[in-house]
């Protein structure tokens, strides 16, 4: 007995399973990789407008000079102070307190700048800066040289 294979050959042709296939993997992909980007239009932002009342308004700071002269003066905005030889410095303490408590009840802060002259002593700046000290100003900016009070 023999047996012959009887084979026709045929074409395939153009399969359309697998294309199909290969769509619902591409779109399969496309499904899952959405859902991890972020849109833009979920942001949260606020803008700033009139309805905002929320803020705290900041006032300008309050700026003081202080001087201190070669032979130990201490000016306030121009005007002397406590006596060149008085460590303690009272009445520039008093004041400095005064200023500190209308800037902290009118919200402001208060900034103080030293100019103190080239041959000012060293003792005389930490004189002025204990007197800050017990004002409780802590802003404070130091300049030094021979420029105009």
């Amino acid at each position: 007995m023999k047996h012959s294979i009887h084979s026709d050959t045929t074409t395939l042709g153009f399969q359309i399973a697998p294309m199909i296939d290969v769509v619902f993997v591409i779109m399969l992909f496309f499904m899952v990789m959405v859902g991890s980007v972020k849109v833009e239009r979920e942001l949260k932002t606020k803008l700033p407008g009139p309805d905002d009342l929320t803020q705290l308004v900041k006032f300008p700071a309050e700026e003081i000079t202080l001087g201190i002269l070669e032979d130990g003066t201490v000016l306030l905005n121009e005007e002397a102070f406590d006596s060149p030889k008085d460590k303690a410095l009272p009445m520039l303490t008093r004041t400095l307190r005064r200023v500190a408590d209308s800037s902290a009840q009118q919200k402001q802060v208060v900034l103080v700048t030293i100019q103190a002259e080239e041959q000012a002593s060293y003792e005389r700046v930490i004189d002025v800066l204990n007197s800050l000290h017990q004002a409780q100003i802590q802003n404070v900016t130091f300049t030094v040289g021979s420029e105009p009070l």
